[in-house]
């Protein structure tokens, strides 16, 4: 006996595929091709831009029913003033798959997204979400988050596959913050294992980044039960415990005694968990905000102190109650 949610998700694949949309992912890095990947397997009309070649006309972002902004988020404040001269569809929905947190203004890329298009629908894609396993057909799971339902709907139809389910929510920055936040405790996670601390460690300080991240979550106005999803304990997870992490990677090579600048220009692709350390370090000071593990990978990456003495100041903090 089929049960009625898999009739019900198989109906909406056919329904994508009978309906194909015109979907553009500005970003041709790992991420944003496999997003290009999963759509077009669905039967969508892709195109893939890459910021450097400018491979899609604008005629082509005109027309697109879907657009996925897939940049670094160094790149998101440019892509947005492009697109603003655009004369878009009145339905095109954005799609925002970046991570991390614009060192200006503190803001996430879907709230300058929804800034520049107060008008428009802004969805969240976020989740345990290791490209190079998704690229390999391995399963997994994402979320859409909007305030706009219909249009999280519409994007979960357009990605969903048998081996990648994307549920929707509807607390979008707390779905981005997660993603975002996590990256942070990825590079703590990496300098737990560089310096061979041991499963007990680790498991201490994923849990107590958790709670942080719930923290500064809801100092912003996310609802603490979405850090508790794919987007925020799944992805915090996932980054914290792959080597395919290029935060994590960044945590275990400092742990080895390389460089953070040997380490970044060696990385392939973008590690947002080192810029969103500094923009978080700034939102703590202006809003006393306790952020012990973060406030520690901020002095890491400033080269201030050593992997040990991080640690070392982790656990020498005055003795509380788990709960604060």
């Amino acid at each position: 006996m089929i049960h009625p949610k898999s009739q019900s998700l198989a109906s909406d694949r056919q329904h994508s595929t009978q309906n194909p949309r015109s979907v553009v992912v500005l970003g041709a890095g790992a991420w944003g091709t496999t997003l290009a990947s999963l759509a077009a397997a669905n039967g969508h009309r892709v195109q893939v831009r890459s910021r450097r070649d400018g491979a899609i006309s604008p005629s082509e972002i005109e027309r697109a029913d879907v657009v996925v902004s897939a940049v670094s988020m160094q790149g998101v404040a440019t892509v947005v003033r492009e697109i603003q001269t655009l004369p878009l569809l009145p339905t095109t929905i954005f799609v925002t798959a970046t991570k991390g947190l614009d060192p200006v203004t503190t803001l996430t890329p879907a709230q300058i997204w929804q800034a520049a298009f107060p008008d428009r629908s802004v969805v969240v894609l976020c989740g345990p979400n290791l490209a190079k396993e998704i690229q390999q057909g391995l399963p997994a799971a994402t979320v859409a988050g909007s305030t706009d339902d219909n249009a999280a709907v519409a994007v979960q139809a357009v990605f969903s596959s048998p081996q990648f389910r994307v549920y929707t929510n509807s607390d979008p920055l707390g779905v981005e913050l997660g993603g975002t936040l996590k990256n942070v405790m990825a590079i703590a996670a990496g300098v737990c294992d560089g310096l061979q601390l041991g499963t007990n460690a680790k498991a201490a300080l994923v849990t107590r980044g958790l709670t942080e991240i719930i923290r500064i979550g809801n100092s912003w106005g996310a609802k603490t039960e979405t850090f508790y999803g794919l987007s925020g304990l799944g992805d915090l997870l996932a980054t914290c415990n792959s080597p395919l992490s290029r935060n994590y990677q960044v945590g275990y090579q400092l742990a080895q005694g390389k460089t953070l600048s040997a380490i970044l220009a060696h990385l392939e692709g973008t590690a947002e968990g080192v810029n969103t350390t500094q923009v978080l370090m700034q939102r703590a000071r202006q809003q006393d905000i306790y952020m012990p593990i973060t406030a520690e990978v901020y002095r890491l990456l400033q080269a201030e102190i050593t992997p040990k003495q991080a640690l070392e100041a982790l656990m020498l903090r005055d003795l509380k109650s788990e709960l604060l």
